[in-house]
């Protein structure tokens, strides 16, 4: 009889323990939700509102839209060569970052991801880039490639060649962009690379070489298939990130030379905002914001769908 009232209060105790718990959350969700829902609200919900209205008006940034014209601001997007080409830039970005920023990356996590000192050392230097801020990447390479005073004119110099202005270039500007996006971005996707990495059991890769597996073999067949989810991440990072390139190109070319080297957020910069085309700059942003939401929504339901953290 004492037992069963021991175990009846036991299981009073354990019910008003978890009705305090149920309590403290309902008191934490009402003390931080509503300023997280309106700071949400004020600075993503509104403007992206707003960007949906002005983009149907003929509109400098000045007093109130008046000048309603439809869908034409979009129908002359559409009908805009400079907009195919930072289109298609953009689309170019996000291969390289696929294709040559993800593998390099990965080829370097997989040389440092060992905790050593030497190798702290080297994810410290390949990490640099990353944190350092997107103007003055974009700044440091103008330098580089200034074919008067830069780096490249020294080389040429130096092996008796006339300078060659890269970023003057019509061919060549855009490839010398995207050089500084894969030297500028790597870093972030190595350091999600050796977090998964030093993630896999040591006995698998230790079973592998029992079994006489090589190390490419391990590499192929063991690191890569248990680090996959964060492969599905990364990929998804560095195709929004495409997306939104900016500020590593103003500083380099400004979409330079004949709007050659334009991403389509630097076109809305360029032809929306500077131009105080402020209704076509929205209805850019709203191609732009559909895009992602696109982007977002197919690639988690293919790639996503399944994967664990």
């Amino acid at each position: 009889m004492e037992m069963i009232d021991a175990r009846a209060a036991a299981s009073r105790k354990r019910a008003r323990r978890r009705r305090g718990m149920g309590s403290s959350r309902l008191a934490a969700i009402a003390i931080l939700l509503p300023p997280a829902l309106i700071l949400f609200s004020l600075f993503v919900i509104l403007p992206l509102a707003e960007s949906g209205y002005y983009a149907f008006f003929d509109w400098n940034g000045y007093g109130t839209p008046e000048d309603y014209v439809g869908l034409r601001n979009f129908e002359q997007i559409a009908g805009h060569s400079v907009f195919h080409t930072a289109m298609g830039n953009t689309l170019k970005i996000v291969a390289v970052s696929l294709l040559i920023q993800m593998p390099l990356a990965l080829f370097l996590a997989l040389l440092i991801y060992r905790k050593t000192p030497t190798n702290a050392l080297f994810r410290l230097i390949f990490f640099v880039p990353y944190i350092l801020a997107e103007v003055a990447a974009g700044l440091i390479w103008s330098f580089v490639f200034d074919g008067n005073y830069g780096v490249t004119a020294s080389l040429a110099r130096s092996m008796g060649q006339e300078s060659f202005f890269i970023l003057a270039d019509r061919d060549w500007a855009f490839v010398a962009v995207m050089t500084v996006i894969v030297w500028k971005y790597f870093g972030f996707h190595m350091m999600i690379y050796i977090a998964a990495l030093q993630g896999v059991p040591e006995d698998l890769i230790e079973a592998a070489k029992i079994e006489g597996a090589k190390r490419p073999q391990i590499v192929r067949y063991v690191q890569i298939p248990q680090i996959k989810p964060a492969i599905v991440v990364s990929a998804f990072f560095a195709i929004i990130g495409a997306l939104q390139v900016f500020d590593v190109i103003i500083p380099l070319t400004n979409g330079g030379p004949s709007n050659q080297t334009h991403t389509i957020v630097t076109y809305l910069y360029s032809f929306g905002l500077t131009r105080l085309k402020i209704g076509f700059g929205s209805a850019v942003g709203v191609l732009l914001f559909l895009a992602a939401i696109v982007v977002a929504l197919f690639y988690q339901r293919i790639f996503m769908k399944g994967t664990k953290p």
